[in-house]
């Protein structure tokens, strides 16, 4: 037993299993390596839209038109950076890479309940990409990454009909996945975890998988019309041939607010994890933040119209959708009440998950209360369409979502490739992130209450230094973004080898060894409080965290 296991943790840095090879990797079903897969590839687009957007905002260091840049290539460059980011990063990411790898282990389960489903998924994100990355090659997408009408209809722009059909294809990956996990959360429980001995990551995944399942059919029927309109010329949304352009709207926000959530709620399952871990201290209201993440995963469904409060919707209507929208503020305002109540009189250690767990409740926050002045009537109206959208929109998904996921990147990393990345430079590159996003976006939040509008090629001089600022930050962000990719792969032959359980956390990917056994656990694990560290030790001698009471027995 004892060469089994040093073979089993010397084999490889991702050696679940001993075959080596692409091939056993390309035919895997394990959940783990679909897992890193579906990571490399989700991050590789964040890395490439991140790009685009350094890009336009370099041109917008000037007002006034470039010589390097037209107006078109402009255009195209905002689309892809928000239709790849949306659709290749931020809507897969946590549940397809971080979900995938993380769900079954904390569930004491062997795999997700279908593991070949799992993997064809996989196969249908990549077919969805290639199709995406198509459009890019073939030109013409300068739509905005919401393919509103009549932009998306009109003319020959081939890249629209790729990227549609790419969408649809990426919405079966995101419902086969969804389904997946609910089937897994629902059958693969093992015995004595009940549903409040779930971790909250199982619950924000529950949440995401109900939306991912509900409301992608939705998108794809969207997608699906338009390709008809432009190619079978059916009027549908085109006002030319008889159909309605506030119809796509209908139809395109009914998805993209829940939407907005699946992207989200992962990530409050992941910070909900980190708080209580590095603040040694059972999370505040577990029952509170569990019910909060299914309560918005309701409320996402009945607040789409606040998008459309400028498109001629009634009075009635547009009152309605406005009290709708602040009530999704009550189960989020929950969790943080209890997060912050979780971190009171807690033993906080600043490791680098902790440091992005602290920064997503402080952008986060300013995310949520700057929705308040676009959920309000009177306000919205000036504020629609301008730079303050766009700072509300990254405070809510990059500076909530992608950070939570950043957290959760350096909070797993050890289990998911037995080693350990340099601390130090952890905490520099959370550093450059946190303050480059606030010179990035808070300018923006300036600069739109006083009438910039979003998506502008060329603009008022007045507006130059507020774009100069924010530009500066967007380069400080790449900067610290930059670092982590170079240290995370640095220790990928560099690192120390981790121990089983570094950071002394309590839900069962903990228990067992660092990397997993190929089907996770030897035996069934018992299951206990996922927030009970009080029987955890620290062992110098491993540099790990262990279970007092398992060692005695």
């Amino acid at each position: 037993m004892a060469e089994n296991d040093y073979l089993h943790r010397t084999h490889c840095i991702f050696g679940w299993k001993k075959e080596t090879g692409i091939l056993s990797w390309l035919l895997t079903i394990d959940h783990k390596r679909i897992g890193i897969m579906y990571f490399l590839a989700t991050f590789s687009s964040f890395l490439l839209a991140g790009a685009f957007a350094l890009a336009f905002r370099t041109k917008l260091l000037w007002a006034e038109p470039v010589t390097w840049m037209e107006p078109d290539t402009y255009n195209r460059l905002f689309t892809l950076h928000g239709a790849i980011m949306v659709f290749l990063f931020i809507i897969p990411g946590v549940p397809a890479a971080l979900g995938n790898f993380v769900l079954p282990i904390m569930l004491g389960a062997k795999d997700v309940a279908f593991p070949r489903l799992n993997l064809f998924s996989f196969y249908l994100w990549l077919m969805g990409a290639a199709m995406s990355v198509a459009a890019i090659s073939l030109g013409g997408l300068d739509t905005g990454w919401t393919f509103y009408t009549p932009y998306s209809t009109e003319g020959i722009r081939a890249g629209v009909v790729w990227m549609a059909s790419g969408v649809f294809i990426l919405g079966f990956a995101s419902i086969f996945t969804g389904l997946n996990f609910l089937v897994t959360i629902h059958k693969l429980r093992p015995p004595g975890m009940t549903w409040f001995r779930l971790p909250l990551f199982v619950w924000g995944l529950y949440a995401t998988a109900i939306m991912q399942v509900l409301a992608t059919p939705v998108l794809g029927i969207t997608v699906a019309l338009l390709l008809v309109e432009r190619i079978m010329g059916v009027g549908i949304f085109n006002p030319e041939l008889g159909g309605d352009p506030v119809l796509f709207q209908h139809f395109f926000w009914f998805y993209s607010h829940p939407a907005v959530y699946i992207m989200i709620v992962p990530g409050f399952g992941i910070v909900s994890e980190l708080i209580s871990v590095f603040s040694r201290k059972h999370i505040f209201g577990y029952s509170f933040i569990a019910f909060s993440s299914v309560a918005i995963a309701l409320l996402s469904f009945i607040v789409w119209g606040h998008h459309m409060f400028t498109s001629g919707q009634s009075v009635l209507v547009n009152t309605i959708f406005s009290a709708l929208t602040f009530s999704v503020a009550i189960p989020t305002a929950v969790k943080v009440y209890n997060w912050v109540a979780t971190l009171y009189k807690g033993s906080i250690s600043f490791e680098t998950p902790m440091l992005y767990a602290l920064s997503f409740l402080f952008l986060f926050t300013i995310g949520g209360l700057t929705g308040f002045p676009l959920a309000t009537l009177a306000t919205d109206v000036h504020l629609h369409d301008t730079y303050f959208v766009v700072a509300h929109f990254h405070y809510v998904m990059m500076g909530g979502l992608v950070i939570a996921m950043f957290g959760g990147l350096h909070y797993w990393w050890p289990k998911m490739t037995g080693r350990m990345y340099p601390e130090r430079w952890g905490q520099l590159s959370a550093f450059l992130v946190f303050v480059g996003f606030n010179i990035t976006f808070f300018t923006q939040f300036l600069m739109g209450s006083q009438g910039m509008p979003r998506r502008y090629y060329s603009y008022s001089s007045e507006f130059e230094i507020y774009h100069r600022i924010s530009t500066s930050g967007s380069y400080i962000l790449g900067l610290g973004i930059l670092i982590m990719v170079i240290y995370l792969l640095w220790s990928l032959k560099n690192g120390e080898p981790a121990p089983d359980n570094p950071w002394g956390a309590a839900t069962l990917e903990w228990k067992t060894t660092t990397p997993p056994h190929f089907e996770n656990f030897e035996t069934t694990p018992t299951v206990g409080d996922p927030y009970d560290f009080s029987d955890l030790t620290y062992d110098p001698q491993t540099r790990g965290w262990v279970d007092t009471n398992a060692s005695k027995a």
